[in-house]
């Protein structure tokens, strides 16, 4: 199977539970969707299982979001194929603490 190495860039506390900087390199095997990337973060660090979906239902955590040039993908289908650019290593994949108040 052909994988590609995807960057991903972790908000703060999820960078503290894996212990590691803002930005990871996973490897992942296509298609590369938002699953499969998820997927591939979980088996790398298994300390953020559950922290970025849900455990049974694989749905996004409500206070995160995923962000790829410079769009919004949380509210695209998991398993759709992502931009070219994050395919190719060029962006990262983002996952972001949504902020709430005002």
């Amino acid at each position: 199977m052909t994988t590609s190495v995807i960057r991903v860039e972790l908000p703060f506390h999820l960078q503290t539970l894996a212990r590691v900087g803002p930005e990871v390199s996973v490897e992942v095997e296509h298609p590369l969707t938002q699953s499969a990337v998820l997927d591939a973060i979980e088996a790398h660090y298994p300390m953020l299982c559950g922290t970025v979906r849900d455990h049974v239902t694989k749905k996004r955590r409500p206070f995160l979001r995923y962000f790829g040039c410079q769009k919004d993908l949380s509210h695209e289908p998991p398993d759709s194929i992502l931009p070219d650019a994050i395919c190719n290593g060029t962006e990262p994949f983002i996952i972001w603490g949504a902020l709430s108040g005002g």
